[in-house]
């Protein structure tokens, strides 16, 4: 399966709140960077950090499926 095919299945809906979680995180983050005031060292540091965290947890959170792997063997069940 290549990321193409990953990116366009369906997501868990666990992954899916993920997500959601650090689009948000992503978007505050964003908005302390951009903001016209200025603000204390320690806010921008932090805001910086949510940034590249929140990216992080939206795109790793995206390619997850839901789909199993086909490769593994199942296990078998004994008939006695």
């Amino acid at each position: 399966m290549t990321v193409k095919d990953r990116y366009k299945s369906k997501t868990p809906k666990f992954f899916r709140k993920l997500r959601n979680i650090g689009l948000g995180i992503t978007a505050v983050a964003g908005a302390l960077l951009t903001a016209p005031v200025s603000l204390p060292a320690l806010v921008v540091t932090i805001a910086g950090y949510g940034l590249a965290a929140g990216a992080a947890i939206s795109a790793v959170s995206q390619v997850v499926t839901g789909k199993e792997v086909e490769d593994e063997p199942k296990p078998q069940e004994n008939e006695d």
